[in-house]
């Protein structure tokens, strides 16, 4: 490690050479130099300079901090290959975004959710396009999956789902008898709730309460699993192998529950049926062919339709969103819980929201 120092007018050149790596040198004949002459320049020259490491670093960053706290601008030159870039960034300085206490105004609120929610929409559509991309290798026989990870996907979504989906429909279909029946009978006509809770269940009732389940139980879960997996940098690590994370990861959830989804729907307008017949013939003492030609006579094709159709779209937005969430979590056990949350919340809201669109469309298309 050399230093040599010469003075041209009010400016100091700096020659540097020698190894740099682990050595501090005395600052003050650089400071003595600076004060006695009232530099106003400061050239640094490294053409000499050998091995190196962060200790050419530290000295280049507190020649250029005293010779600013002097007055005197700094320049490199002839620096090793890459000195240049490190040293951008050790004097690049953070920049507060406003000069009142942090306080933003109503403008730049403004603009900040508007980027903000752009952003948003950009990675969730860029993500909705990958996993498009996704299945469409899949149906070609490109898609990178393994045996293993579809059964694992499709059991975790189909016979594991039975028994809350059965409960929790079989109720649905108890409250509504209930509600109707004591309705109905100030009528005398408490006969038709088997026409109310069939055509309520099948139509749109046992895809909504199964969709709700299902964001609640599978999407949480796909969200926690994948966000601990970018917690544990594992997505890193399959991205360091050349792995498709979204044909590893997201294809086989999104497709078992998209394919799952109208089975428990399914099963779901059959449990509600049959709570709503354990109320209406155990309560309101109709009889069950009664009930049971009732239920036909309000059953039809185009109304069972409809409520597969609702499972398959609610299949398909719990699953992304699960997995999006996961995607983008962060890398603390916060984040998991966080990405949870939102990934639940994000799907029953979409849901909700799709239910209102396909009504609308199918009132206008008169299905």
């Amino acid at each position: 490690m050399n230093l040599k120092f010469s003075v041209d007018g009010r400016e100091l050149h700096v020659d540097i050479s020698g190894d740099w790596v682990g050595v501090y040198p005395d600052m003050a004949a650089l400071d003595d130099k600076i004060q006695k002459h009232k530099i106003k320049s400061i050239v640094i020259s490294g053409a000499g300079v050998g091995a190196w490491d962060s200790a050419l670093l530290v000295f280049l960053a507190r020649v250029t901090r005293t010779g600013n706290a002097a007055g005197a601008s700094c320049r490199l030159v002839r620096m090793p290959a890459g000195v240049a870039r490190l040293m951008e960034l050790v004097n690049r300085k953070s920049v507060a975004p406003n000069d009142n206490g942090g306080r933003l105004s109503f403008l730049e609120r403004l603009g900040d959710m508007g980027v903000r929610g752009w952003n948003a929409v950009r990675r969730g559509l860029g993500f909705i396009g990958a996993a498009g991309a996704s299945v469409g290798r899949w149906v070609r026989g490109r898609a990178v999956v393994r045996r293993v990870d579809w059964l694992f996907a499709f059991e975790d979504v189909g016979p594991r789902a039975i028994l809350i989906v059965s409960l929790i429909s079989f109720l649905i279909g108890l409250i509504l008898a209930f509600v109707g029946a004591a309705q109905l009978k100030l009528f005398g006509a408490q006969v038709y709730v088997a026409s109310l809770v069939a055509i309520a269940s099948i139509r749109i009732m046992g895809a909504m309460m199964t969709g709700i389940i299902m964001a609640g139980r599978t999407g949480a879960a796909y969200a926690a699993t994948i966000g601990t997996m970018q917690t544990n940098e594992e997505l890193d690590a399959l991205q360091t192998m050349g792995i498709n994370r979204t044909d590893f990861l997201v294809l086989p959830r999104v497709v078992a529950l998209v394919i799952c989804m109208p089975i428990l729907t399914l099963l779901a307008d059959v449990m509600a049926v049959l709570g709503g017949a354990a109320v209406g013939v155990g309560m309101f003492h109709i009889p069950v062919m009664e009930y049971w030609n009732y239920t036909l006579m309000a059953l039809d094709m185009q109304n069972f339709s409809v409520g597969i159709f609702h499972g398959i779209v609610y299949g398909a937005i719990i699953a992304l969103c699960g997995c999006y969430y996961g995607m983008n979590c962060g890398r603390n056990a916060n984040s998991v819980g966080v990405a949870a949350t939102r990934a639940v919340v994000a799907s029953i809201v979409w849901m909700v929201v799709a239910t209102g669109i396909i009504t609308f469309l199918f009132e206008v298309l008169g299905i």
